[in-house]
Parts: C-alpha cells; sequence; structure tokens
C-alpha cells in the first residue's frame, strides 16, 4: 500500500457515521448487507448513508454487489490487512518482541476476504 491509498483510506473512517458502516460491514462479513439494511441498523435516513457508503466503496474499504434490486456492501478485509500492515510496517524499529502483543492480537482475526481487487 502506498501513503495515498492509506492517507484515501483513512480519511474515509476518519468520520464517526463512516467508521460505524465499515465496522458493522466487518462484523457482517462475508455475507455483507444491503445499503437499506445498514441504514436501518445505523438509524440513520438512506439517503446519507449511500454518501457515505460511496466515500468508502471509493478508498477502497468496501465493495459492492447487485442482487435484483438490492446492493449488498461487503467490508474489504484484504484492503484493511494492506492499510494495518502499512500503519505497522516498521514497526518496533528491529524489535519484533515489542510487536509481538499486536501481532498475536491481529492473528486472532478471520482470514482475509478476496472480495477485493
Amino acid at each position: 500500500m502506498e501513503t495515498e491509498s492509506a492517507l484515501a483510506a483513512l480519511s474515509a473512517l476518519s468520520q464517526s457515521t463512516r467508521l460505524e458502516i465499515f465496522q458493522l460491514l466487518v462484523r457482517h462479513e462475508p455475507e455483507g448487507l444491503p445499503a437499506g439494511e445498514v441504514a436501518r441498523q445505523l438509524d440513520a435516513p438512506q439517503n446519507t448513508i449511500s454518501v457515505h457508503l460511496a466515500t468508502l466503496t471509493r478508498a477502497g474499504l468496501l465493495t459492492s454487489t447487485r442482487h435484483s434490486r438490492l446492493i449488498v456492501y461487503r467490508a474489504c478485509l484484504s484492503r484493511l490487512r494492506d492499510l494495518m500492515l502499512f500503519l505497522v510496517r516498521d514497526c518496533c524499529a528491529g524489535s519484533p518482541e515489542l510487536c509481538a502483543p499486536l501481532v498475536t492480537e491481529l492473528s486472532s482475526c478471520r482470514p482475509a476476504s478476496e472480495c477485493c481487487p
């Protein structure tokens, strides 16, 4: 991941509703959720959620698939993994034992999805 790409992802996540949307969709991997269900679960107007979904999608954090009349959104876990690796790329200045707790915590997560290009 390059700096500009990381900045786009971090910028998209820096707004509270978008962060809530992303966290919600991470919890619903691998099925994802339709846009209307995202709005319902967050108790927010659907048009507002649509704007936030578009921002997250442009940042590469979400993918969408049309199923008849529904658009189902999924969190791009591989993009999240890339962002996290970018943030800790030079972790602990060559002392990997300092990063061991972080690595252990992250390794308990589900494997990254193949949803993203």
